[in-house]
């Protein structure tokens, strides 16, 4: 008889569960997906991904080798190992952890006595064992470190990167118990290269919250950078150039017209209001915080002051926007700060559309943004083009020779009608 127990159930079938899945699998494990969507189920069981860097040919292979995708939670109950890939955001500015309470609420419901249970969320210092350890318990009617598995290793899938994925990025791993730690170390062994395994859950969290942290205020000190050099009259991108060459204690980072993402401006809310719970001033996050988010101020003011200086009255300018996506060269909106930048510009009286081959359709405060499909016809049509995403199909020499003025926050084009940031 076929054993109807599964290796790895996996809640969560998004930018994160489902790269892990597909690790998982390629190693042999028998593997299954919950999540919510119908329609997330109803495609990968179609065998097509909505993820980008999973191909709908990988997800075909995988459903033709018994992975199935359900939105009945029963599943869980099927697994040795199961791990939590909700997402945690933000609502009203604050941290929102209602999708992690759900998917435990859900795990809890189903699960069975000696099953591994990780959270890879990102959150706060103390989740795993104070908003996740207590609803399993109370679910299941079990104990965490006695009857079943609690561990937590924090995600670090980054989209787009063709050099690091699941197999070869390092992965912490901590457990609530020295024994829930050494069963996560053993799932996690089978399929990825190098495993660093952290003194509790609370460390392994915070550890999270400090990479994307670390890269937030980096990011802003550069962008603070960027607004002085442009009061007086340097280029921030020689400049940048020219310290990148430090071959030791300097890290290179990039200004922008803002910081978007899941992770990047979302994971140092996390980190202050567990600080402001504790009594704790995070100075530096909250002087990041006000840089980062007046860059797109900046990005609508600078356009505003090369239509002028053109003689173009704001009011009714068209404005293309190139690249509304978070990254390069993926469709991800998340965080993104086109929209910040949009919004600026509308209320300014400005047209704005958006060229992205990325993004099919683009909403700024309820209202759809119409899409430009040939690029050079936006650019001929347009007053200015701000480029706030440097897409590879975005060719340098292509948009210099357009006759509109050029705004360009990335550092990538160079002259007569090109602007920096």
């Amino acid at each position: 008889m076929t054993d109807p127990r599964l290796d790895l159930v996996v809640v969560g079938l998004g930018y994160v569960g489902l790269p892990l899945l597909v690790r998982a699998h390629e190693t042999g494990m028998r593997t299954a997906g919950f999540d919510i969507s119908g329609e997330v189920v109803a495609g990968l069981n179609a065998g097509r991904s909505h993820v980008a860097d999973v191909l709908d040919s990988v997800v075909a292979e995988m459903v033709a080798t018994g992975f199935g995708a359900k939105t009945d939670p029963s599943v869980i109950a099927d697994a040795d190992t199961v791990v939590l890939c909700v997402p945690t955001g933000l609502t009203g500015g604050a941290p929102d952890l209602s999708s992690v309470r759900a998917a435990a609420r859900s795990v809890g419901e189903n699960l069975r006595p000696n099953t591994l249970v990780v959270l890879e969320s990102t959150s706060y210092p103390g989740t795993t064992e104070d908003v996740v350890r207590p609803i399993l318990e109370s679910g299941s009617g079990l104990r965490a470190g006695e009857d079943f598995h609690l561990a937590y290793s924090p995600e670090r899938i980054d989209p787009g990167n063709p050099q690091f994925g699941v197999r070869n990025t390092p992965k912490v791993v901590a457990g609530v118990t020295p024994l829930c730690a050494k069963y996560g170390v053993a799932f996690y062994g089978r399929f990825i290269d190098t495993l660093v395994v952290s003194r509790g859950t609370r460390e392994a969290e915070m550890a999270k919250l400090l990479e994307n942290t670390y890269r937030y205020v980096n990011i802003a000190l550069v962008n603070e950078v960027a607004l002085f050099c442009d009061r007086i009259g340097i280029d921030v991108w020689d400049v940048l150039h020219c310290a990148g060459t430090k071959p030791f204690g300097y890290a290179p980072f990039q200004p922008g017209p803002g910081v978007g993402g899941h992770c990047i401006p979302v994971d140092p809310v996390y980190l202050q209001s567990a600080a402001e719970g504790a009594g704790f001033a995070f100075r530096t996050l909250v002087a990041a915080r006000e840089v980062n988010e007046r860059m797109s101020e900046h990005v609508v003011c600078r356009a505003q002051r090369l239509l002028r200086d053109s003689g173009t009255h704001v009011d009714g300018a068209k404005v293309l926007l190139l690249g509304v996506s978070y990254k390069p060269d993926i469709a991800d909106i998340r965080e993104t700060p086109a929209v910040p930048v949009a919004a600026g510009l509308l209320r300014a009286g400005a047209e704005v559309v958006y060229h992205d081959p990325h993004v099919p359709g683009f909403e700024v405060v309820g209202r759809p943004l119409n899409r430009v499909d040939h690029l050079d016809d936006g650019l001929r049509e347009a007053d200015v083009a701000i480029v706030l995403q440097d897409h590879s199909c975005y060719d340098p020499v292509r948009l210099v020779a357009s006759r509109c003025l050029l705004l360009d926050t990335r550092g990538k084009l160079a002259g007569e009608n090109v602007h920096s940031l």
